[in-house]
């Protein structure tokens, strides 16, 4: 059963990011296996947030955390496809942030759709803690 969500095309995420398949991404079956997919949203989320947030991931005050995601898969993708992470956020809570993730293909046809949830929380105790600044701006951009 299709949502709305699958109807997204390239043009309706705030960012894109390139992917290049690689020849271990391949499984048995010839196509990209579902695990890699999560990886790519890992990638493309991160990418934005340390180009767009200035987010540091080593020394950064606040740091993300995935605390629930899922993702339905459309169509194959098979190495050596290009591929293009288009990237945008759904919701904007207090210390928490959803996310849509696009995987599609080189026709720009949508491959995969995740939705992820971070949560943001101090490095050093891990507590929860609001969503400011740079942050900030660079989320609400991305709406």
């Amino acid at each position: 059963m299709q949502n709305q969500m699958t109807n997204l095309s390239l043009s309706d995420f705030a960012y894109h990011l390139p992917i290049t398949t690689r020849w271990m991404d391949n499984d048995m079956y010839g196509h990209v296996n579902n695990v890699n997919y999560y990886s790519y949203f890992d990638t493309v989320i991160n990418q934005f947030l340390i180009e767009k947030a200035n987010f540091d991931p080593v020394t950064s005050e606040q740091i993300g955390f995935i605390v629930k995601s899922n993702c339905e898969y459309l169509r194959p993708v098979s190495y050596p496809e290009k591929l293009t992470g288009g990237f945008k956020v759904e919701r904007i809570g207090n210390s928490s942030v959803d996310y849509i993730v696009g995987i599609f293909n080189n026709e720009e046809r949508l491959s995969a759709i995740g939705q992820l949830r971070h949560v943001f929380v101090d490095r050093q105790s891990q507590k929860p803690m609001p969503i400011r600044g740079e942050l900030l701006a660079a989320l609400k951009s991305a709406m």
